[in-house]
C-alpha cells in the first residue's frame, strides 16, 4: 500500500517563518491568503550545485567528452565573458530556478558574482555563492583574494539571502600551494569549501600519476576539508575516499543528469546514503544538463540507482525527495531550510494538482516525483515572501530576461 505522508492543512507564515501548520492561532491575521486549494504544498527545492550563468552556454558544447568540452567550448568561452554577460546569464538562471521550483541555489562561476548576488536579493531566493578558480591558470590567487572580498562584503546580504563559500575548482586543476592559500584566505573567517571532486576516471588517473595519490586523499591532506565542505559529483569513490568523508562530515552534490550526458559514470549514492553521509542534489551548469529543473534531478536520482542497483528499493522517491530539498539545506548549512515544519523558513512550493498526471491521488509524493513535471509550480514563496504568483514570477521582468539573454549569448559565442 502506498505511504501516505500528506495530509490536508492550512499554513501559517509570520515574520519569513512558518508559524503553524494545521492548527493556526485564533488570534492569526494574516496580511495575505492564497488559496492553496487543489494544490500540494512541498519545501523549495535546494539545488546545491550549478554554474548559473553559464545559461548562455546551454546547447552550445553538446555531446562532447568533459575534457574536450572545457578545453575547446566552454573554458575559451567563459574567458571572454564580462559584467553583462554574467549578469544577464545569472538573471536567467534565476528565472528558470523560480519557475521550476527552486528557492535556493549553490553557484561556483566567475568574475563579477556581485552582480549575481544583487539580482539574487532582487530575485528574493537564496543563494550561496563562490568563485570557481582553477589553480593552473594565471591569476588563481587573486582570484582565491576577490572571492575573500566577496564573503566579506555579501556573506549575510538580503536579509540573510546571500551566503559565500571559498570555492576550488577541483584538485586536479588546482596545484599544492593554490590549495595552501585557498585553506589560509578560509582560515581567516572559516569560510565553507565548494569544490569539485572525483567526477571522472580520468581525473583519478590523472592525481595518481601526478601526485601518487586520490582526490579526497590529495584534499584532505592540503586541508580543504578543515571546513564545512560541499563536493560535487563524487562519480569515482573507494573505500577511503568514503572514510575520508564521513571523517571530515563532506556532502558529497549529486548530479546525476550532467553525470550521465557527460558519460562520466554513477555516484554510489545508495551506498553513501547507508554510510549516514549527507547526500544533496545539483543540475550542475545548464551547458551540461541542459537545465536547472531540480524536480528532474530528483526523478533521475530516484531512477538511476534503481536500474543500476537492480532494486526498486534503491532511492525512493521520499528519499529522493529529501535529497533536493532537506539534505540540499544541510549540505550549504542554510539552517531551518528544506522542510514544512513551524520555525523553519517559509520556501514554500505549491503544484497545482488540477492535472491530468496528478490523478488519481493515491501517492501525492510518487505522484511529484514520478509523475508531475515542473510546469505544475504555481506559487513559489522564499522568506515567507510570495515571489511567483499562478506561474507569474513577480520579482524579475521575465521578457526582458529572455530577450536579453538570447542576444548576449549569440553575441559573447561570435567574439
Amino acid at each position: 500500500m502506498p505511504d501516505y505522508t500528506t495530509k490536508v492543512a492550512d499554513i501559517a507564515v509570520e515574520a519569513g517563518e512558518i508559524l503553524a501548520i494545521g492548527d493556526v492561532p485564533a488570534d492569526f491575521l494574516p496580511d495575505k491568503t492564497i488559496n492553496g486549494k487543489e494544490h500540494f504544498a512541498v519545501p523549495g527545492f535546494v539545488n546545491a550545485h550549478t554554474h548559473a550563468s553559464m545559461t548562455l552556454l546551454r546547447s552550445f558544447g553538446d555531446d562532447m567528452e568533459l575534457m574536450d568540452w572545457l578545453n575547446n567550448r566552454i573554458w575559451p568561452t567563459e574567458a571572454k565573458m564580462v559584467e553583462k554577460d554574467i549578469r544577464i546569464g545569472g538573471e536567467l538562471a534565476l528565472l528558470e530556478m523560480i519557475k521550476s521550483g527552486t528557492t535556493a541555489y549553490s553557484d561556483m562561476y566567475g568574475p563579477f558574482l556581485e552582480s549575481v548576488a544583487d539580482s539574487t536579493i532582487k530575485a528574493g531566493i537564496r543563494g550561496v555563492l563562490a568563485r570557481g578558480p582553477v589553480g593552473m591558470f594565471p591569476g588563481s590567487r587573486k582570484i582565491l583574494e576577490d572571492n575573500l572580498k566577496l564573503y566579506e562584503n555579501y556573506n549575510g546580504a538580503g536579509d540573510g539571502l546571500i551566503k559565500v563559500m571559498m570555492g576550488v575548482h577541483a584538485p586536479y586543476t588546482c596545484p599544492p600551494d593554490f590549495c595552501k592559500y585557498a585553506r589560509e584566505l578560509a582560515g581567516k573567517h572559516n569560510i565553507p569549501i565548494h569544490i569539485h571532486m572525483s567526477e571522472t576516471k580520468a581525473e583519478i588517473k590523472q592525481m595518481l600519476e601526478q601526485y601518487g595519490k586520490r582526490p579526497f586523499k590529495y584534499a584532505e591532506e592540503l586541508g580543504l576539508f578543515d571546513f564545512p565542505a560541499v563536493a560535487a559529483h563524487c562519480v569515482w569513490l573507494d573505500d577511503e575516499d568514503i572514510s575520508i568523508m564521513k571523517k571530515h562530515n563532506v556532502s558529497p552534490v549529486h548530479n546525476p543528469g550532467s553525470n550521465m550526458k557527460l558519460a562520466s559514470g554513477i555516484s554510489p549514492v545508495p551506498r553513501l546514503l547507508k554510510e549516514g553521509i549527507n547526500v544533496a542534489l545539483g543540475t550542475d551548469g545548464a551547458s551540461s544538463n541542459n537545465n536547472l529543473d531540480m524536480l528532474e534531478e530528483v526523478r533521475l536520482a530516484a531512477m538511476l540507482h534503481k536500474v543500476n542497483e537492480l532494486d526498486p528499493l534503491a532511492v525512493p522517491a521520499k528519499e529522493a525527495l529529501k535529497l533536493g530539498t532537506e539534505n540540499g539545506a544541510k549540505a550549504l548549512q542554510l539552517g531551518k531550510v528544506g522542510k514544512l515544519a513551524p520555525g523553519y523558513k517559509a520556501d514554500i512550493v505549491l503544484y497545482n494538482m488540477n492535472r491530468p498526471e496528478w490523478c488519481p491521488r493515491h501517492d501525492l509524493v510518487s505522484l511529484l516525483v514520478y509523475s508531475a513535471s515542473s510546469s505544475s509550480a504555481d506559487t513559489v514563496l522564499c522568506n515567507g515572501k510570495v515571489i511567483m504568483e499562478k506561474g507569474e514570477v513577480l520579482t524579475l521582468d521575465e521578457e526582458r530576461i529572455l530577450h536579453e539573454a538570447q542576444k548576449v549569448a549569440m553575441d559573447l559565442v561570435n567574439r
